[in-house]
């Protein structure tokens, strides 16, 4: 670890490569341009019932409302398939 790293710093800064290409899977199962704003964020839960972790993506399309993506997993741990359900169960 060098001296610029934030152990604490949430998961998904630790792993921009992974992020990008969650990023890019979005884009391409939703066919979205790039004045589309995507955005990825890793949260844990301490709720009874709820997941320890999940990733939540948000689709900002310019004047519309915020859609949103629930993954029940870490960002590390996203693979193309969990997208693509997600997307067409319409999460």
């Amino acid at each position: 670890m060098n001296h610029f790293d934030n152990p604490l710093a949430p998961l998904s800064r630790k792993l921009p490569e992974k992020t990008r290409q969650l990023k890019a899977w979005v884009r391409a199962l939703y066919n979205l341009d790039d004045r589309v704003v995507i955005s990825v964020a890793e949260l844990a839960c301490r709720d009874v019932g709820c997941p320890d972790v999940e990733t939540v993506i948000g689709i900002m399309r310019p004047a519309e409302r915020v859609r949103t993506i629930r993954i029940h997993k870490s960002v590390e741990d996203i693979g193309f398939d969990d997208v693509r359900l997600s997307v067409m169960r319409g999460n």
